[in-house]
């Protein structure tokens, strides 16, 4: 399975070293706007949710932008320079735009273009490539350009009839219709480090289109568009606007998500897995790789050197066992992660740790999660990212994963 961003590229032969320079946010009322996102639609009954879907064009496509911006690779000798192409849709009066952050992450001269032809500057206030959600700001009169309804993700349903508007290859406001075909997809072979339960959609979704609205027949965006599967007859996927909605004041307020930092991956160990390679563990949570430079290194916690296969299921033996975190009990991977959520940085954290026969307590203080090199997308030079190198191929039942127009 191929999975491409919906990200058009084109490419030129320049290379300019320029150091770009973090902007200052517009003096606007934060609080005040985000809000205006959150608003719910008016008017969603039965009778406006099956309005015709021209109709519901003519209404919707106004708050849908296209999104141009200059990257530069300093890497690269030749095709050092590319204009990437994108979209997105303003969700507040003040001209807040939403779109992906691959889109406008660590790019240069960012332009939006409004559905009545005008070119006009956008500032980035915050970007998340973990989530891939980034906001701009553009300066317009207040109440002059439509503003996309966001809809409520938790209540998508399979089979509910759902549009994608973007500016796929260019082509300005272009719609597609489909229907939602998956909810809670998961992409793990994804080269970017997108980890959230998807929308998945048969609406085509093409290059150019990344961070436009899925929208549903009320005429909500419920998702943003950010991936395609190339290989496959018009499989793509949406971020649940809901997600969108947890962190927008948080990327106007202070530019980026603030996380706390472990620093591990950790796996279950169960009671039968023991049993199977017979083993002196305990049950817990398996630490199989530790970050470097992270709390958890700092802390002393021990990664895995020995790669085993029980039953189908990998493990990575040899590093510490979480057997309690704070006086609790991590159950599992989604129960350790909900627990580590609900901390805050600069909290402590007491970990109870088994390694070789021994027991361990080890405490630190939570730092800020920064970017790691797994968060961003592919260097330009990479044509082609899969689990294996060049030295050493992907196997055959391996899915390869190959970033458009890398």
């Amino acid at each position: 399975m191929i999975i491409q961003r919906a990200l058009y590229i084109l490419v030129f032969t320049v290379i300019i070293d320029i150091s770009g320079c973090a902007a200052q946010p517009p003096s606007l009322d934060s609080s005040s706007a985000v809000a205006q996102t959150m608003t719910p639609a008016k008017g969603t009954a039965e009778a406006v949710c099956t309005e015709p879907i021209p109709d519901l064009f003519v209404r919707m496509s106004p708050s849908v932008v296209s999104i141009s911006a200059v990257e530069i690779d300093r890497f690269e000798s030749e095709n050092g320079i590319r204009f990437g192409a994108g979209s997105g849709f303003i969700i507040s009066d003040d001209g807040l735009v939403l779109t992906n952050s691959h889109v406008v992450f660590d790019r240069q001269a960012i332009t939006v273009i409004l559905d009545d032809g005008r070119k006009v500057k956008a500032t980035l206030l915050g970007a998340d490539p973990i989530y891939d959600i980034a906001v701009l700001h553009i300066t317009v009169l207040r109440g002059e350009i439509p503003k996309a309804l966001l809809g409520d993700s938790d209540r998508v349903r399979i089979g509910e009839d759902v549009v994608a508007i973007g500016n796929p290859l260019a082509l300005e406001q272009t719609l597609t219709h489909g229907v939602v075909s998956g909810l809670n997809r998961f992409v793990p072979d994804s080269p970017f480090s997108l980890s959230l339960p998807l929308i998945q959609t048969d609406a085509p979704i093409n290059p150019g289109n990344s961070g436009g609205p899925l929208v549903n027949r009320c005429g909500e965006a419920i998702g943003i568009n950010t991936l395609m599967v190339s290989d496959a007859q018009n499989i793509g996927f949406a971020i649940p606007i809901n997600i969108a909605k947890q962190v927008i004041t948080q990327l106007v307020e202070h530019g980026r998500i603030i996380r706390p930092w472990f620093g591990i991956s950790v796996k279950p160990i169960s009671r039968e897995a023991v049993e199977i390679i017979n083993i002196p563990l305990v049950d817990g949570l398996l630490v199989e790789k530790v970050d470097a430079g992270s709390p958890a290194q700092q802390a002393g916690i021990r990664g895995g050197n020995l790669p085993v296969t029980i039953a189908g299921d990998q493990f990575l033996l040899g590093g510490d066992i979480i057997t309690e975190m704070n006086g609790h009990s991590p159950n599992d991977p989604k129960r350790f992660a909900e627990m580590v959520n609900s901390l805050q940085v600069g909290e402590t954290v007491r970990l109870t740790l088994y390694r070789e026969k021994h027991i361990r307590h080890v405490m630190f203080k939570l730092q800020e999660r920064p970017l790691l090199p797994s968060d961003l997308r592919p260097s330009a030079s990479n044509t082609q990212l899969g689990m294996g190198t060049a030295r050493n191929p992907p196997s055959h039942n391996q899915r390869l994963i190959t970033p458009h127009s890398r």
